[in-house]
């Protein structure tokens, strides 16, 4: 089971000079919770979460979380995005994929061609319509109960 036969492939995408105001409002309204950042010319420049956005790493330096902290457009997605994010290619394995997103915690991969181009992302809501699939075939077969 690949990589390619499971991502989305329709992309919500953010550039790296957008306000993080307006893309968080965006990944909302297209109720999203993780968006590739890509340059003019389509390519991968980094991935933002709503999780980054939610609770960044830079806004309580603090254990004190009494101070808030408010998201506007004059913060930029490259202020706040991970500019390395892990990634998996159409070709990999599901096992990889899910190894991966095991070990690093993460809800979603940016998921590239072999040429290195942005062609999907690959979620745990997608792994979970892999395992339904398997769990159908088992039941299918007279395996599962």
């Amino acid at each position: 089971m690949k990589v390619s036969q499971y991502m989305t492939q329709k992309l919500h995408t953010a550039t790296q000079d957008e306000g993080v105001r307006s893309v968080f409002f965006r990944m909302r309204t297209e109720r999203i919770r993780h968006m590739p950042v890509v340059t003019g010319g389509g390519q991968l420049a980094g991935w933002l979460s709503d999780r980054d956005l939610r609770r960044p790493d830079w806004a309580d330096p603090d254990v004190d979380l009494a101070h808030a902290y408010r998201l506007d457009d004059n913060l930029l997605v490259c202020d706040v995005m991970n500019p390395r994010p892990v990634v998996v290619h159409t070709y990999d394995s599901l096992h990889k994929a899910v190894g991966l997103l095991r070990e690093h915690h993460f809800g979603a991969l940016p998921v590239l061609d072999k040429q290195g181009t942005l062609v999907g992302v690959l979620s745990v809501h997608d792994l979970l319509g892999a395992l339904d699939e398997l769990l159908a075939a088992e039941h299918a077969a007279g395996k599962g109960k």
